[in-house]
């Protein structure tokens, strides 16, 4: 049996940061790109969101004793292996990572085009990634 308790901060934390993150989709490309307290914003929710689904998917990963990921995107692939989230999905989500640590390291090169490309287009994932989180656990404590 899978704690619930220890997922369901982290996993309404996720909802949270993606809920702020739709709120400035209704920004444009050059707005994001003038104002830097919106650009601050953005960078900030979507490194919290990236960060808060890893977090859920190392503690899963250790809560069913899975092999021990060496980096972040392995994380992801290892949830796609076990059928927790389907692999094509995992396929596609893991190289967030590497979007994260540019988040992360390499800051003063960020490409606001890629960044506003995220913005606008990949926040169902997480939105979907968390209900495949949510679900499996769900049917794990049905067992």
């Amino acid at each position: 049996m899978i704690n619930y308790v220890n997922f369901n901060p982290k996993l309404e934390k996720l909802q949270e940061y993606v809920s702020y993150l739709k709120d400035y989709q209704a920004h444009t490309l050059k707005e994001l790109k003038k104002d830097h307290t919106l650009q601050g914003a953005v960078l900030h929710y979507l490194q919290l969101a990236i960060e808060c689904a890893f977090d859920i998917g190392e503690l899963l990963i250790s809560e069913l004793r899975l092999r021990k990921p060496e980096e972040a995107r392995e994380v992801i692939n290892i949830l796609g292996e076990n059928k927790i989230i389907p692999d094509d999905f995992a396929k596609r989500f893991a190289p967030v990572a590497g979007f994260r640590n540019i988040l992360v390291h390499e800051y003063a090169d960020v490409d606001l085009n890629k960044v506003y490309n995220h913005l606008q287009n990949d926040l169902q994932d997480f939105d979907f990634y968390a209900k495949c989180i949510a679900k499996y656990i769900k049917s794990r404590n049905k067992m």
